[in-house]
C-alpha cells in the first residue's frame, strides 16, 4: 500500500486525524458488532456518564513497520486484558479480548497508509478507549457505552536521542490506598494534571510519586513505571498494589531475565535507597525507556551517575533489545508480535 505523503522523520508526538476509526456501541445489555467509520466526531448525551462521573478508561499501544516490511503490533492481548480489569473496576461492560484484538487489527489495516516506514523513528500510536455515553443523573453506572479505537502517526518521543531528564519527588499522591491506581482510568490522569503542569513550571519533566499510605516507598511517575539499576548491574523495580501494571515494564523485565541474563527484583523501594542506584529509567509505550539523570527531593539532588547525561549502559541494552524485538531485528518470544494481515 502506498504511504501518505508525510515527512515521517519530522513528526512530533501529537494527534492528527487518520482515515478510519473503530466504533462499537453497548445498549440494552449487549455490544453491537462494531464498525469502521470515517467520522471522527463523538456524539453523546449531555448527561452522559463520562461527563457527569468520569466513567472512562483507555489503553495505548503501537503499530510498527518491521525491518522486513511487515506491519505488526506489540502484545495487544495484554492491553485487552488490562482494559477488562479497568472496566470491571469501573462497572463498565467488558469488551471481549478477542474482539478487542480484532478491532485493533481492523483499525490498523484500514489506516495502513499511515503506518510510518521502517527506519524513520516514527510509529502508529493506537488508542483504544471506552466511556459511558448514556444519560445518568444519580450516581450509578451509565446505561450505554461506546468502545472506540483511534490511531495517529507519531514521531519518536525524544528528538535527537534520549537525553536524561530531571524529576521531583511529589508531595501529592497519584492514587489512594486500595483505590484505582492499578487500572488505566481517565480519572487517574485528570487528577494528576495540576501536579504535572506545576512540575513543568518548576523545571521538572515529571513527578515521582511515593506510596499514598506512608509516603515512604517509590511507586511510579504520572505516566510511567520505574526501573532502577544497582551498581552491580542488577535491576530493581517498585512493587505496589497501587501501581499501574505497565506492559512495557513487564516486557522489559522478561527481556532482562531471558535475553540479557540480568537479575531482576520486584520489591518495595524505600526513597532512602535512591542514592544507591546507578541508573534510573521511566518505562512506557511512548518512549520505551526515558533515562532519569536526577531526582530532586525538596532541594536535595539525588544523581544517578550512569544516567547523568544519557541512558546508562544497562538500560541501553534493555532498550535496544526490546525495540529490536518490536522492529523484527530480534526474534520475539512466542505471542508477542501480532502481524496485521
Amino acid at each position: 500500500m502506498e504511504k501518505k505523503n508525510i515527512d515521517w522523520t519530522s513528526l512530533g508526538f501529537g494527534y492528527q486525524k487518520t482515515d478510519k476509526r473503530f466504533v462499537a456501541m453497548y445498549k440494552d445489555g449487549k455490544w453491537d458488532e462494531g464498525q469502521l467509520t470515517s467520522d471522527a466526531q463523538v456524539v453523546i448525551n449531555e448527561c452522559a456518564g463520562v461527563l457527569q462521573y468520569s466513567q472512562s478508561c483507555f489503553e495505548g499501544l503501537k503499530a510498527y513497520t518491521t525491518e522486513d516490511g511487515r506491519v505488526v503490533t506489540f502484545r495487544p492481548d495484554l492491553n485487552a486484558e488490562r482494559m477488562i480489569r479497568s472496566c470491571e473496576r469501573l462497572e463498565m461492560p467488558v469488551f471481549p479480548k478477542e474482539k478487542f484484538i480484532e478491532a485493533v487489527r481492523q483499525t490498523v489495516k484500514a489506516n495502513e497508509a499511515w503506518v510510518p516506514p521502517y527506519g524513520t523513528g516514527a510509529t502508529l500510536y493506537i488508542r483504544p478507549y471506552m466511556f459511558g455515553s448514556g444519560p445518568v443523573i444519580g450516581v450509578a453506572p451509565a446505561p450505554e457505552y461506546q468502545f472506540r479505537i483511534l490511531v495517529t502517526p507519531v514521531g519518536p518521543y525524544f528528538k535527537g536521542g534520549a537525553k536524561s531528564i530531571t524529576v521531583r519527588l511529589s508531595d501529592l499522591d497519584r492514587a489512594a490506598p486500595r483505590g484505582t491506581g492499578d487500572i488505566k482510568a481517565g480519572l487517574n490522569y485528570a487528577m494528576s494534571l495540576h501536579n504535572i503542569v506545576d512540575a513543568h513550571k518548576q523545571g521538572f519533566a515529571e513527578n515521582m510519586y511515593t506510596d499514598p499510605a506512608t509516603h515512604t516507598f517509590i511507586e511510579e511517575t504520572g505516566g510511567a513505571n520505574i526501573l532502577f539499576v544497582t551498581k552491580d548491574g542488577k535491576i530493581v523495580t517498585p512493587k505496589s498494589n497501587s501501581i499501574l501494571p505497565s506492559i512495557t515494564r513487564r516486557s522489559l523485565v522478561q527481556v532482562a531475565r531471558d535475553y540479557l541474563g540480568i537479575e531482576v527484583t520486584e520489591r518495595q523501594v524505600n526513597k532512602a535507597e535512591l542514592a544507591s542506584f546507578e541508573e534510573c529509567g521511566l518505562c512506557g509505550t511512548a518512549a520505551v525507556i526515558s533515562p532519569v539523570g536526577k531526582v530532586v527531593d525538596h532541594g536535595k539532588e539525588i544523581v544517578f551517575p550512569g544516567c547523568a547525561e544519557k541512558m546508562g549502559p544497562v538500560l541501553q541494552k534493555l532498550y535496544d533489545t526490546l525495540t529490536g524485538i518490536q522492529m523484527g531485528r530480534i526474534k520475539a518470544p512466542e505471542g508477542w508480535i501480532y502481524e496485521i494481515k
